[in-house]
């Protein structure tokens, strides 16, 4: 179903309550009983400036605004999920603001949008093949540590962009069997930065048992910005898979490091502890001997305790090994 609203000061707004939306509407308000706005609903309205959303809107679905190319601005915080096509070729679209409720973005969804300067998603798991391809205008890329996907071509063709950041992470990349390679960020000749979000990674590293190891893990990943600004367009892709890999075989080598020298040190001290406690045995001794032996031990528990041994080997050394 579809309606119009009342004249304004700013003209005719259409109504929108679900269905396909003419395509002479050069402003919309979405109604609030919509949560999904459907398959085409504003697919070729090329006159359309401008859409009022709302908070409750879950969904965008496929080609809804596909060739919609006056739109400039849209709001979509509430949006969990947005279907494929759904802004392709928008080409004046310069800020789509996203929430952190945002998990995918289907394929080719804001393909050739040429004006979109910025995107932060801080709540995406996957973005879908060739989802933001060819976005000429876009320089910078903050992603989820959430993220699990990037699939094959999802930013091929940003001429400009500069900075992506990512989570570390195995099995990021979607390999692409056609071309027999990893393409996600193929003739992005510009692309020099990658940075690394969440904590996860600083936590750990923070943590290694030696002071060289952690300066070997600082050095290797920063290693990226050093090569990136060198590495062709095409193969950009590969040597940021690369690097995520070395990272991690780095960062697993030195934890299974530390957690082998938590490990000895939890022996030595479960060593110490049982030598402390071979006094505690009691032997057929004269009264007098037994009665300065049990001082001797009521002082031996009294230092164990104070000195805290039992606690660290309950309840403080299984923090030590990194996860």
């Amino acid at each position: 179903m579809a309606d119009h609203a009342d004249n304004d000061n700013d003209g005719e707004i259409f109504l929108y309550r679900g269905g396909r939306a003419p395509l002479h509407v050069s402003h919309a308000r979405i109604d609030e009983s919509v949560d999904v706005i459907e398959d085409e609903a504003f697919r070729d309205c090329r006159i359309l400036v401008h859409v009022e959303t709302h908070d409750g809107i879950r969904k965008v679905g496929q080609w809804a605004f596909q060739r919609c190319k006056s739109l400039m601005w849209i709001n979509l915080k509430s949006a969990v999920e947005i279907g494929e096509h759904a802004f392709d070729d928008c080409e004046n679209l310069e800020v789509a603001e996203f929430g952190d409720k945002l998990e995918t973005i289907e394929r080719y969804a804001f393909k050739g949008c040429s004006s979109l300067q910025r995107l932060n998603l801080p709540s995406i798991i996957i973005t879908g093949r060739g989802s933001f391809r060819c976005c000429k205008a876009l320089t910078d890329i903050d992603l989820s540590e959430r993220l699990e996907t990037i699939r094959e071509g999802a930013f091929v063709g940003c001429h400009r962009l500069r900075r992506i950041a990512i989570p570390l992470k195995r099995g990021l990349f979607s390999f692409n069997v056609n071309l027999q390679k990893y393409n996600q960020f193929d003739r992005c000749d510009q692309l020099t930065t990658v940075d690394l979000v969440g904590e996860a990674h600083t936590k750990v590293i923070s943590s290694l048992h030696m002071k060289c190891w952690r300066a070997e893990m600082e050095e290797e990943i920063n290693r990226i910005n050093q090569v990136l600004p060198t590495t062709p367009g095409n193969e950009k892709t590969a040597a940021i898979k690369q690097w995520v890999d070395s990272v991690m075989d780095k960062m697993d080598r030195y934890k299974a490091e530390h957690c082998r020298f938590v490990k000895e040190a939890t022996t030595l001290l479960e060593l110490a502890l049982w030598k402390a406690r071979l006094g505690e045995i009691e032997c057929s001794l004269e009264p007098e001997a037994k009665k300065a032996k049990v001082d001797a031990e009521s002082a031996r528990r009294e230092r164990r305790i104070t000195c805290g041994a039992d606690i660290v080997i309950k309840n403080v050394l299984p923090f030590l090994q990194l996860k």
